[in-house]
């Protein structure tokens, strides 16, 4: 009788597990992750910024993040930890890379704003 409760809890926990990676993402790309960069990225990186010149990446537009690098990629779908573009605004990076250079940091909320994107799957939408 207990394996039989320890099974239909681990059952139990698998399905509320699986229920909540299906559920609908919180962030939007372009109502809240593109002001996000409007505001602290694209002065750099943007077409002929000094930021694109020196890294070939780009925040004007959904495809132009999710190309990344000239070394190649900024965001890691579904993995923030793993995403540079995350790492870098939120300061888990040396210095000389964190991001942004010369304009006011991300908030907090901001921060959140990116991670919580890429962690539901970095989604054009």
């Amino acid at each position: 009788m207990v394996a039989k409760c320890v099974y239909m809890a681990g059952t139990l926990a698998a399905v509320a597990l699986a229920a909540g990676c299906s559920k609908e993402p919180t962030v939007s790309f372009a109502n809240d992750v593109m002001p996000v960069l409007n505001q602290h990225c694209i002065e750099c990186h943007d077409t002929g910024g000094a930021g694109t010149l020196k890294s070939g990446f780009m925040v004007d537009s959904y495809e132009s993040v999710m190309a990344g690098t000239t070394l190649g990629p900024m965001v890691v779908a579904g993995d923030p930890l793993s995403s540079n573009l995350y790492r870098m605004v939120a300061k888990e990076v040396d210095q000389p890379i964190r991001m942004p250079h010369e304009r006011s940091a991300l908030t907090p909320e901001e921060r959140t704003v990116i991670k919580t994107w890429i962690a539901e799957g970095a989604l054009d939408n």
